[in-house]
């Protein structure tokens, strides 16, 4: 069914099959088709079902993901959507910035849910403004998705810019876009700075990447090639990481005092930190 799918869209120029497919990835993997004559993209939920936030468990889900791709398929991830708890509410605020840098850095294409952006967290929604049908047949079970639907603050004011009336669900209190805007330290402005830097270097958006691996609770991988490589190094813990042995210059960090210093010998990233860095010599195999 999805080939025959795939076949009209192929009649088109310009057009891109995305699955919405839930499954473990030894089947998921089969939706890309019998030479690639699939969905281009079968969303790999992966990463936003994980129960155990922590640099192991990412680790072991990234690897095990791009070892069952078939050859040439292009990598999918999802960090959020509008069936699960909100990612800064799942993971807390601080390593919702983590999994920003996580997300836009992997090979693959990015899934970027609205909102997430901006780091807004689940709305407490009222009995008497309950709107989804899982919630309103089974109350009280925790079903109700309309915590992570809630409208998009584009400023402060009544609607927020959402809307001029009386939206579908409430406004959160999330901070809004037009005031994030205004500060390098904001969430909106780390994914500005990430989307740029995919955008503008080639080893972050094409390049090849190694398997993640593990030290303490830090997450490492590497994008692009021996002679341009980028290191991608995330504390997934809220304390102080080990001395990470390299040399290089920081590209982008989550704590943007440290943008565009020079790191000699060895690296300690602070609790709840993130690095992208450019390193010279970084000769390794590159999977995928």
């Amino acid at each position: 069914m999805v080939e025959g799918l795939r076949a009209v869209l192929d009649e088109f120029d310009d057009r891109l099959l995305i699955g919405e497919i839930y499954l473990p990835v030894d089947r998921l993997a089969a939706y890309y088709g019998a030479d690639l004559r699939g969905a281009q993209l079968p969303f790999n939920f992966q990463l936003l079902l994980l129960e155990d936030w922590s640099a192991t468990s990412l680790a072991r889900t990234i690897n095990t993901y791009m070892a069952a791709l078939p050859p040439g398929g292009s990598p999918s991830w999802v960090l959020g959507n509008h069936d699960r708890s909100r990612l800064a509410t799942r993971v807390g605020p601080a390593q919702a910035r983590i999994a920003a840098m996580l997300l836009l850095t992997l090979r693959g294409t990015p899934t970027i849910y609205m909102g997430d952006e901006l780091g807004m967290l689940d709305t407490p929604i009222p009995p008497g403004q309950v709107r989804d049908p899982a919630e309103l047949r089974e109350p009280g079970r925790g079903l109700g998705r309309d915590p992570e639907r809630t409208p998009f603050p584009w400023h402060d004011g009544p609607g927020a810019g959402f809307t001029d009336g009386i939206p579908w669900l409430p406004i959160g209190s999330d901070i809004p876009l037009h005031t994030q805007r205004e500060s390098r330290s904001s969430m909106v402005s780390l994914y500005r700075r990430l989307i740029q830097l995919r955008r503008t270097t080639p080893g972050l958006s094409t390049g090849p990447m190694t398997p993640a691996i593990v030290e303490g609770g830090v997450l490492s991988y590497r994008r692009g090639t021996a002679e341009d490589a980028i290191l991608i190094v995330l504390n997934t813990t809220d304390v102080a990481s080990q001395p990470v042995a390299l040399t290089g210059r920081v590209l982008t960090s989550t704590h943007p005092a440290r943008e565009s210093t020079f790191v000699e010998d060895y690296l300690v990233l602070d609790p709840n930190e993130g690095v992208i860095m450019a390193i010279a010599n970084a000769g390794s195999t590159p999977c995928g």
